[in-house]
């Protein structure tokens, strides 16, 4: 077992990845029982921003309580996994430990820092549709980016498969 420590300071905005177990392209096709199970999450928090591809999920939020973080996800995590059907091909290692084998078991977080960072950061969620899938942030339904270009944060044409930013040179995942 490794000696990972997550750091925690309160009022800060945290970015987050969470990926599914062998990176199985299960959420989009469970978009609707994914939205729900972020809304089923008791701890207070805001989603700043996110995006949402087959196999994983880029999450900015923002909690008052540092030691949330972790809560949340641990929830939300737990409340997909309750709604999806029990998968037939869990590993004996899944089965004692209680795991359908949706989830990787550990996730990514990023306490944002300044706000270059979180920039930087929101530029990522934004471009993943471009890393992944080739498509074009403004016709990717799955993300937040149409509501930051409502807010005037980006334009329409902000990435045109021109590297506008070297964006492709960060890997936050």
């Amino acid at each position: 077992m490794s000696n990972f420590k997550r750091y925690y300071q309160d009022n800060n905005i945290v970015f987050i990845t969470v990926v599914t177990y062998e990176r199985k392209p299960l959420l989009i096709e469970n978009i609707s029982l994914l939205r729900k199970s972020l809304k089923a999450v008791k701890y207070d928090y805001e989603i700043i921003a996110g995006v949402v591809l087959p196999d994983h999920i880029h999450l900015l939020i923002q909690t008052k309580d540092s030691n949330n973080f972790s809560k949340i996800i641990s929830s939300f995590k737990a409340n997909f996994s309750r709604l999806l059907p029990i998968n037939t091909n869990q590993t004996e290692k899944q089965l004692k430990r209680r795991e359908k084998g949706i989830w990787q078991r550990k996730y990514y977080d990023h306490i944002i820092r300044n706000d270059e960072d979180l920039f930087k950061h929101l530029d990522y969620i934004h471009y993943n549709s471009v890393k992944h899938l080739n498509i074009s942030p403004k016709d990717w339904e799955f993300s937040s980016f149409k509501k930051f270009i409502k807010k005037g944060y980006y334009e329409e044409d902000w990435y045109n498969f021109g590297d506008k930013y070297n964006i492709e040179n960060l890997n936050l995942e």
